[in-house]
């Protein structure tokens, strides 16, 4: 792992983007990293485009900025590719990851500029075969610690499961469909 990590997460209002890269930040904390999860605040209404910040090092992080140039973009909702420009500063030697079933024809017209690795998962079909719900974001946070390495699965897993427990202590009947959900996604998630 590189000294920094910057990781920028589009997705809309309601879709747990934000809180996906607060988990990220806790999860990677708890592994002794340095980190930062932010949001970007503008209009917020639900199913409106937001975006997300994470930055994670082994060393304290001076900086204090939205990411302009991340190692990794993590799509949550693949209707932003046609309106954000999704690929916006990011690191050709990085990877974009995006929630999607469209090929990778499409994913390349629409993103025609971008020459860098493009990771593909079906957090729909993940989230309501572990879930039975549409919850994208437990997915995506498999799916970006699967692509960038920011620590090891195990460890991940074993760190959700402890923060599960404290997140949803008054409702733990979602618990197991949660790890389930990270579980699966780590194994789904692949290189277009």
């Amino acid at each position: 792992m590189s000294d920094l990590i910057e990781i920028r997460w589009h997705g809309r209002g309601g879709q747990g983007a934000k809180t996906a890269s607060l988990l990220l930040a806790d999860a990677a904390f708890n592994t002794g990293k340095y980190i930062q999860g932010f949001p970007e605040y503008g209009p917020e209404r639900m199913g409106a485009p937001i975006t997300a910040y994470n930055r994670i090092s082994t060393s304290p992080i001076r900086i204090h900025s939205n990411v302009y140039e991340p190692d990794y973009v993590v799509v949550v909702d693949d209707t932003l590719l046609e309106s954000v420009d999704v690929t916006a500063g990011l690191k050709t030697s990085g990877a974009l990851i995006i929630n999607t079933t469209k090929d990778a024809d499409y994913l390349k017209k629409v993103l025609p500029n971008y020459q860098g690795a493009i990771y593909t998962i079906d957090a729909r079909r993940v989230s309501m075969e572990t879930l039975g719900r549409y919850f994208p974001n437990t997915p995506m946070l498999a799916a970006i610690v699967k692509v960038s390495n920011i620590m090891g699965e195990a460890e991940f897993l074993e760190d959700m499961k402890s923060s599960f427990g404290h997140k949803f202590a008054k409702k733990p009947e979602v618990i197991e469909g949660n790890m389930k959900a990270l579980e699966m996604a780590l194994k789904e998630v692949k290189k277009i």
